[in-house]
């Protein structure tokens, strides 16, 4: 059923033009303007020899044939509504092949999992998502694979002295960051981090992956595998699902990489399902224009925030200076500011609750991207299973608060800000 015209003559299509259409043809399906959902576990063959090739296909011991399609067998291998998900996320990060997971936690569970083995060390950028860092320091030790953090403030410095530390440890399988991260929306040099790594003698193996988490910041603003990245991940579930009501995950790259991570998600069953798919589907539409209004009205709530004499500092790129290097940073890779952002205030976490207890109208949530503004705790929340120690170290302050502005009128979320710090006033 596939439609995949990038083109109108010599013109190429915009991304946000090809989520309406790539991948789809009406026709194949009575005329629909829509991809119909189809709910469906399994697909008939159209002979024994149909499905002896689709099963051999899709197992990787037998290449697809130029021109020909692989075949739809179970949906946890295929469907297609999946595949057309996954050919539009390519689209977006300029990605040879994508797959979809579900969950954020799914595809960089997925991903490290496929790529490593035991013995393997992944190293990672601190701070990063707290489901992300049981994974590494407390999951994964069980299979015998070691995490080497380094503070992300340190960028590709910081990358050089883990991958020192690791060497004594064992070959090094990904590195994994985000960047900008979460909740201090620090970042770090993509480029100069593949570089180091394109560097590194692996211990005689494959030279290690680097994944970019890109949930904070892309497609739209930032699209890591143009500035060096070997993958990028997202949590659906934020941006690009943007309406606070699915879970889902991706993961773009090369062919070679891809089909190795997508046949260890066919195994392990991590894949998404079919109604899901649709709905982000649906969500692809629209992208551009929720992340466009979120960020609009972010710039004008930090320029509230920046004038109120209760906050100490703000998290957000857009404030960055010439005389900082962070600056450089943000201008090579980034198109401009997503709407998640951090800010400190005056007191501690007593004081943080009471602003995020008095909000009226932003709600008090984890989660980021959707269409309603959020509010919550890092420390207590998202990152409370980091170590307190090793919070300190990287910024999650007990007086940090993180928000995620949504695309209600940026007076609102202004006037309720407002009103909820003159609680601690």
């Amino acid at each position: 059923m596939s439609s995949k015209k990038t083109h109108i003559g010599e013109h190429r299509l915009a991304a946000e033009s090809m989520m309406l259409h790539h991948g789809y043809d009406p026709k194949l399906s009575e005329g629909a303007v829509k991809c119909p959902q189809f709910q469906t576990s399994t697909f008939v063959f159209d002979s024994a020899q149909h499905g002896k090739d689709f099963f051999n296909y899709a197992s990787g011991r037998v290449d697809v044939p130029e021109g020909v399609e692989p075949g739809l067998i179970y949906t946890r291998f295929n469907n297609p509504v999946l595949e057309i998900l996954e050919g539009r996320m390519a689209l977006w990060d300029g990605a040879e092949d994508c797959l979809v997971t579900g969950s954020g936690m799914a595809a960089i569970s997925t991903t490290v999992l496929a790529l490593s083995k035991p013995g393997d060390v992944v190293i990672f950028a601190e701070p990063i998502y707290g489901g992300t860092d049981t994974l590494l320091n407390g999951v994964l030790s069980q299979y015998n694979l070691q995490a080497v953090g380094f503070n992300g403030s340190d960028g590709d410095k910081g990358l050089a002295q883990a991958i020192e530390k690791a060497k004594s440890l064992g070959p090094i399988s990904v590195v994994l960051m985000e960047t900008p991260d979460n909740p201090t929306n620090q970042m770090i040099d993509i480029a100069a981090c593949k570089a180091l790594l394109e560097a590194h003698d692996n211990q005689g193996g494959d030279k290690p992956v680097l994944v970019v988490d890109n949930t904070m910041y892309g497609p739209i603003f930032q699209q890591p595998l143009q500035l060096g990245a070997d993958l990028c991940i997202y949590s659906l579930t934020k941006y690009v699902g943007g309406h606070s009501d699915i879970l889902g995950g991706s993961c773009s790259g090369s062919k070679a990489l891809i089909n190795k991570i997508r046949g260890f998600r066919n195994i392990i069953g991590t894949n998404m399902d079919s109604h899901t798919a649709w709905l982000v589907m649906r969500s692809l539409e629209t992208l551009k224009i929720r992340m466009n209004a979120s960020s609009a009205g972010a710039k004008e709530v930090v320029d509230y925030l920046a004038e109120h004499p209760l906050v100490e500092k703000i998290y957000y790129p857009g404030l960055l200076t010439e005389e900082d290097p962070q600056y450089k940073i943000f201008k090579k890779q980034c198109s401009g500011c997503a709407s998640t952002f951090s800010f400190t205030i005056k007191g501690g976490e007593s004081e943080a609750f009471k602003v995020l207890d008095s909000m009226q109208m932003a709600m008090l949530a984890v989660s980021l991207g959707g269409t309603e503004t959020l509010v919550q705790h890092p420390a207590s929340m998202t990152h409370s299973s980091v170590d307190p120690v090793r919070r300190g170290e990287i910024g999650i302050s007990d007086n940090l608060i993180r928000i995620s502005v949504g695309i209600e009128n940026p007076a609102d979320i202004i006037a309720d800000l407002d009103q909820a710090l003159a609680m601690i006033g």
